[in-house]
């Protein structure tokens, strides 16, 4: 087995890790993440995310074992320096698939970005962001005024789209978020949980007055027209959990999580 270790993070903790598991495992650690039967990302749940962008790029889907080296580590695994390779081998897998946005700006530039937490629509200006939905080639709201839109995976449902009081969503339910940044109008609208197989486009209303961003996980394109949204079956993400960490608990105990 060829692990690669990933401490993207230059947290002393993550640091420490990355040389205590490099010394324990020496005869299995490769420094070319191409050629690895297992990539482990030391860090929190953003190092986690660096790492899934990082295994699109490589464009084959090399299974990832999160080591929680960060704050909140939702998706990734206790972190231990001894029974690492059979901590792997009995690990259990979940598949993801990003989304991938088609970003369409002002200037006629199209951009693709794949988001694997969420695809979010953000205002530029001091002014409102005026936006309209059309789900499956029918339009579903003719005009959301708002500060923003978030178009949210299950992955990413704990993430902004629950600090914007969106749902949380268990991994293997198959729907997305859709959830607005302080919507002005219509006042009361909370969002949307859509099928994950539907067509989403949101059309920005006068977008040279109101500029808005596409921001796709780390990537942000700004002056954006129109973005089309839609789950990217062809990209496959594989993440490796321990049999005992227990996700599905993990999810439903978050959402009754009550704060002093």
């Amino acid at each position: 087995m060829k692990i690669f270790l990933f401490a993207a993070e230059r947290t002393k903790k993550a640091q420490e890790a990355a040389v205590a598991l490099t010394k324990a495992y020496k005869k299995y650690i490769t420094e070319d993440m191409a050629a690895a039967d297992v990539i482990v990302p030391l860090g929190g749940d953003g190092t986690l995310l660096h790492v899934l962008h990082e295994v699109i790029k490589l464009g084959h889907n090399t299974p990832v074992f999160g080591l929680n080296r960060g704050s909140v580590g939702f998706l990734l695994n206790e972190y231990r320096d001894s029974g690492l390779l059979k901590r792997i081998e009995k690990a259990h897998s979940v598949t993801l698939h990003p989304l991938k946005a088609t970003i369409k700006t002002v200037k006629g530039e199209t951009h693709n970005a794949w988001g694997i937490n969420e695809v979010s629509l953000l205002r530029e200006t001091r002014q409102a962001a005026k936006i309209k939905i059309v789900i499956d080639n029918v339009v579903r709201m003719k005009q959301l005024v708002c500060d923003g839109l978030i178009v949210s995976t299950p992955a990413g449902s704990t993430a902004y789209n629950l600090s914007a009081n969106g749902p949380i969503i268990p991994l293997n339910a198959n729907i997305l978020a859709m959830t607005p940044i302080s919507a002005f109008r219509p006042r009361r609208w909370n969002g949307a949980l859509l099928p994950e197989s539907c067509d989403i486009k949101l059309e920005i209303i006068n977008p040279t007055d109101r500029p808005v961003s596409a921001v796709a996980d780390f990537t942000e394109i700004r002056d954006a027209e129109s973005v089309r949204i839609r789950e990217d079956r062809k990209v496959s993400l594989t993440l490796l959990f321990d049999p005992d960490l227990n996700l599905d608990e993990r999810i439903r105990k978050e959402q009754f999580m009550v704060w002093a």
